[in-house]
């Protein structure tokens, strides 16, 4: 064991709930004991002098410049209630090989929480069942949860009719809505194609024809309907689906009835809610998340991106030119230009660095490169190709300050000025910081009530005002971070995303944690605007996403994925169980066909000339993962998803990809995707899909080999693709290798005594068929279902006893049961109505050990498998 200077947190608190804590490093006698209380206070962390956590903090960095070993703060188990993120900054880094850890006590589970606690419900509407509690006023929330349970939003039904578009948003002939209060609260949303589509009301007003016209807010209207930015390679791709239907309306009291549904009346400072069966509000422990963030580790600079060339700190001196709208990559599609020796424009900024974004082509030149009068460097823009938003000049290391930077044409050649990135402060991230066996929960983001939700795609927006692209806040959040470590920690009940390490973090691990029940993305490793980067300092790199299990992302933003990875080099996701998502499992990559070269991009049928550029993504790594129940609300994704080229080959291989919902491929290399080698991936379940998809010529030089499906179907459509046939598999029998595989995948056993029928540890054979989303009341919302007589479901598993759960209906009939391969006789399904997760069969008393349990179809048109209860 490591030597360590421990800082012993302790933490009174009043309350402990959620998951268990996650792995504890192993003892030591204390070098410094600090008691710790969430309304702790001075500076002593002593017994007599409890502190809280901000004061723990100092303390502990104290510590590091004389620690020899690491610097452990240990949080006993309990509720903090955060209403702003805990932050640690560059000064709360630890050392290289010996981190700051910041871990639960032995055996306890402390939980960073982001809510406020309501009570004093009292019923407001017998006839609805609707209950009211007093809340501040100008509390704003998008979420509640109850006893654990998220609650949703007022809404009412799916896909109602009698809408049409109108020039300001969409009328019916129901004068209903007319009537309804706070009707600028209202959303609309849309789930359409790969985006989902939301935007606040401005009013309901009666129509000429005496029905309801509802006025969407006019900047989300344009944003999401009339002109949706399309700004092309690298940030979006051709498809433009926009808002044109209303899928459901959200955020009304009148919408109040069906349980498990709340409305918060922010102004009156109300918030109402209708209990689910069994809920009793006078006990029930109700949370309504107020805080956005719970963890913010922030190095510096922050989030760096590029300006436009038109930036009004730009000067040009000399015959400089301006083209727009030239159709050939540039950012903002325009540029300054020059041919004339001596030509040269200064800029000046506040900062510690610079990058010149340019073109390189055959008949660019060279240029000298001053800062603050002094000469640097010459570059040179001259290349074989036509290259879009070129990082020709990169300087950094220099003094904070005020700087001049001026860039002179030296050849007379073409010198072309696309946009400036100014590096602000110095590159120092925030580094080796270890998170252990915490809980962080409720967590809330409220600026889509005001500016609606403008989608791109996969969790990646566009901000309202810029149109820049942004992406879904973190409850969990690393700016410029390395050498960050969470380890058995618990992202749960958010109203963003989980974890996500940003702004070029490097060499930073989320490993053996839980992330799950997230309105956004699980976890999010990188950016989509740092494609054009040369310096290693500020690129994304050398991070790792592994053993954890990120289930139920995108529970409000539908869009949203349960891994994301943007621009990355040596990035590694392994070993891991995602599953339950409404769009894609994983997307990995961006950009499009913007790495593709323009004689691929013609060929895909583009518009010449092209948009064309380079990335530094490269040497990612997707292996040995397992990835279900996938596409449950939205199309056109998969189990894992790549855009965009690699610059340097990329692996996916041993990959478990199973239970597609809705219209999906297998294996989808989405355009411009290259230089991936995928193998060994085991593709099953995929109702209908294709194995893979290689659908346009931008996809190129990818090999596939050695895989195995249960599906022949395949597009390849793609350049330069090595390309074998998957091994075609039929009724469940997989040979050794395709098992070997699906031993191999996801974080091993997982934790917890119920097991859903898209378990690892299920093996089906004969003819099965998945189905998922299905609103029934199914565990998971999901089933594996049979429709021939002796096929068989079979779990392996570990333990002294199991429960068999299955769904009776009119159309089931008798299964045969065996345990460790000895009959035991039938059981019936049938009944006269549906009934969800029943427990048919159930087997206890077996020796401690390994076992099997065997259900198999003997009558009735259908068997299905819901999951099992082990003991």
């Amino acid at each position: 064991m490591r030597n360590k200077v421990v800082a012993c947190l302790v933490v009174a608190a009043a309350a402990c709930f959620g998951f268990a804590g996650g792995p504890t490093r192993p003892a030591a006698p204390p070098a410094d004991t600090l008691h710790v209380a969430p309304d702790g206070h001075g500076s002593a962390c002593s017994t007599s002098q409890p502190c809280g956590l901000t004061t723990a903090r100092d303390r502990a960095k104290a510590l590091v410049p004389a620690a020899t070993g690491d610097v452990v703060v240990q949080l006993a188990g309990g509720t903090y209630r955060l209403t702003s993120a805990l932050q640690l900054g560059v000064q709360d880094s630890g050392r290289p090989g010996h981190p700051v850890v910041y871990e639960a006590a032995p055996g306890q589970t402390p939980v960073f929480s982001g809510a406020t606690r309501v009570t004093g419900f009292t019923k407001v509407d017998t006839a609805k069942n609707i209950y009211r509690a007093k809340v501040p006023a100008g509390t704003a929330s998008r979420e509640l949860f109850v006893n654990g349970v998220r609650a949703v939003r007022a809404q009412g039904p799916k896909n109602p009719g009698g809408f049409s578009v109108t020039a300001t948003g969409f009328t019916t002939s129901d004068p209903s809505y007319a009537s309804w209060t706070n009707p600028a609260e209202v959303e609309v949303v849309q789930n359409n194609a790969w985006k989902q589509l939301r935007c606040p009301l401005a009013s309901i007003t009666p129509s000429a024809s005496g029905g309801s016209d509802l006025t969407v807010d006019p900047g989300c209207w344009n944003n999401n309907h009339s002109s949706v930015p399309n700004p092309g390679f690298p940030f979006n791709g051709a498809g433009l689906p926009s808002l044109n239907g209303i899928s459901w309306l959200e955020n009304a009291y009148q919408l109040l009835g069906t349980p498990g549904q709340f409305y918060l009346d922010d102004s009156a400072g109300y918030l109402y809610y209708v209990p689910r069966a069994g809920e009793n509000l006078a006990t029930a422990d109700v949370e309504l998340p107020v805080a956005q963030e719970l963890l913010d580790v922030s190095g510096t600079p922050g989030h760096l991106a590029p300006v436009n060339d038109t930036d009004w700190r730009a000067v040009y001196s000399g015959s400089w030119g301006y083209s727009s709208g030239r159709h050939l990559g540039d950012l903002g599609a325009d540029v300054h230009y020059t041919n004339t020796s001596g030509d040269s424009v200064s800029y000046t900024f506040t900062g510690t660095g610079i990058q010149v974004l340019s073109e390189t082509n055959s008949d660019e030149g060279t240029a000298d490169v001053y800062i603050d009068g002094a000469k640097v460097s010459t570059v040179s823009g001259s290349s074989s190709e036509r290259l879009a938003q070129q990082a020709l000049v990169s300087v950094t290391g220099l003094t904070k300050g005020t700087h001049t930077l001026r860039l002179v044409n030296t050849s007379g050649s073409y010198l072309l000025v696309d946009g400036f990135t100014v590096i602000p402060d110095v590159i120092a991230p925030v580094h080796d910081v270890v998170f252990s066996g915490i809980t962080f929960a409720y967590t809330t983001w409220n600026a889509p009530t005001a500016e609606g939700y403008v989608d791109n795609q996969a969790g990646v927006l566009w901000d309202p005002t810029t149109r820049a692209p942004i992406q879904i806040p973190a409850a969990v959040q690393v700016h410029r971070g390395a050498r960050i470590t969470f380890t058995g920690d618990v992202v749960q009940h958010t109203g963003t995303s989980g974890i996500a390490l940003s702004d070029q973090t490097q060499d930073s691990t989320v490993d053996a944690s839980t992330i799950t029940d997230t309105s956004g993305t699980g976890v999010a490793v990188g950016e989509v605007d740092d494609y054009y980067q040369t310096e290693p300092a500020l690129m994304t790199s050398g991070n790792t996403v592994s053993g954890s299990i990120v289930r139920f992302p995108g529970q409000e933003y539908a869009d949203a994925v349960g891994v994301w990875v943007g621009i990355s080099k040596g990035t590694v996701v392994s070993h891991n169980d995602v599953g339950y998502t409404p769009y894609s499992g994983m997307s990995v990559g961006w950009g499009w066909g913007w790495a593709s070269n323009c004689t691929l991009q013609s060929a895909q049928g583009l518009p010449s000339p092209c948009l064309h550029g380079t990335t530094y993504a490269g040497g990612n790594q997707v292996v040995d993962n397992h990835v279900h129940s996938v596409m449950g609300v939205l199309n056109d994704g998969g189990p894992i998803y790549t855009l965009g080229g690699q610059a340097a080959p990329s692996e996916f291989s041993g990959n478990v990809l199973s239970e597609c919902v809705n219209g999906c491929n297998m294996i989808y290399h989405d355009e411009g995707s290259s230089l991936w080698n995928t193998h060994d991936n085991v593709l099953r379940f995929g109702n209908g899909s294709l194995w893979v998809n290689f659908w346009t010529p931008t996809i190129h030089d990818d090999s596939i080999h050695d895989n195995y499906s249960d599906t022949a179907a395949y597009n390849n459509n793609g350049t330069n693709i090595t390309f074998q046939q998957a091994t075609v598999v039929t009724d469940g029998n997989w040979p050794a290798a395709a098992q070997a595989i699906i031993a191999a995948a996801g974080p091993g056993t997982l934790p917890g005594k119920t097991v859903d029928d898209d378990d690892l540890r299920v093996a089906y054979t004969g003819s099965w068929s998945s189905s998922g989303s299905r609103g029934d009341g199914d565990l998971d919302n999901g089933v594996h279902y049979t429709q021939q007589d002796g096929a068989a479901a079979t779990i392996t598993f570990t333990g002294t006893g199991i429960s068999f759960l299955t769904e009776t209906n009119s159309d089931e009939g008798d299964i045969a049961i065996a345990v460790d391969g000895v009959a035991k006789g039938t059981v019936s399904a049938n009944t006269a109505d549906r009934h969800a997760q029943q427990s048919l069969f159930t087997a206890s008393g077996l020796t401690a050990g390994r076992h099997t349990l065997t259900v198999a179809k003997v009558s009735g048109s259908y068997l299905l498998v819901d999951g099992f209860t082990l003991s």
